[in-house]
């Protein structure tokens, strides 16, 4: 039963456009330390606080609660062109995060994570906040189902943000993925949100024959011709589908 029954991004920083690549940070070197030796480094942590507000801009796509990951460099929730994990999977075709959340603790990057209250509605945000220790380097991913399809998801991939000075913001705009993990059939039965009242989310045979993560080709709905979808035109999305908007507290 379903949870829903029960790369390159342009950056705005302050008026100016930068570029993030997915997966990339900056080093940050601890200042020097002094010791009788002179080899002890010193271990100050430099803490920042930061937050994340999503924005959901479809017309009609809920996105499952939010998973929201604070890390350094290394980590990734999932490589362009290469096979779904698993607990990515449980999120694309379920809005489950928790294996997510789970399977970033266990990384040698992980500095925090959160999961969103609830489901964020067309129109709506939700907005996380997280104090880390950045003196390695921090960037975020954020991963969220949008739950009137197979298995298309939104967000982004360990955007950095060490440039980040206290008190700026940089907002992303998020394009649509395919988990290819499920055929994008929209048949009745398959989709977990309102719009097929609940039906299957997570099966873990894998029907999508690419079994590859790629940016979603659209919803093609029953007034499109496709007599068996359970969606209409209102579920269709444009890209961007989220506005993620990230704040440097201090």
């Amino acid at each position: 039963m379903s949870l829903f029954n029960k790369s390159l991004f342009n950056l705005e920083l302050r008026g100016k456009m930068i570029t993030v690549a997915m997966g990339s940070s900056l080093l940050l070197a601890g200042c020097g330390g002094s010791s009788s030796d002179n080899n002890t480094a010193d271990n100050t942590e430099d803490l920042r606080s930061f937050e994340i507000s999503v924005h959901n801009v479809t017309a009609n796509q809920p996105f499952s609660p939010i998973a929201v990951i604070l890390h350094s460099t290394g980590y990734q929730a999932w490589i362009d062109g290469e096979a779904a994990s698993t607990a990515l999977e449980l999120l694309a075709e379920e809005g489950d995060n928790s294996s997510l959340l789970t399977e970033a603790s266990l990384h040698d990057a992980y500095l925090a994570s959160q999961t969103g209250t609830g489901v964020i509605g067309p129109g709506q945000n939700e907005s996380v906040q997280f104090e880390v220790d950045a003196q390695n380097g921090v960037s975020v991913s954020v991963v969220s189902m949008l739950v009137n399809t197979n298995d298309a998801y939104t967000g982004i991939n360990a955007a950095a943000l060490t440039a980040l000075n206290t008190g700026e913001s940089m907002s992303v705009k998020a394009p649509v993925w395919d988990a290819g993990t499920e055929s994008n059939t929209e048949a009745a039965g398959t989709i977990p949100g309102p719009a097929d009242n609940a039906g299957e989310g997570f099966n873990a045979e894998r029907s999508d024959q690419s079994d590859r993560i790629r940016f979603h080709s659209g919803v093609v709905s029953s007034d499109d011709g496709l007599s068996t979808s359970v969606l209409s035109a209102e579920h269709r999305f444009d890209n961007p589908s989220a506005m993620i908007t990230i704040t440097r507290l201090n």
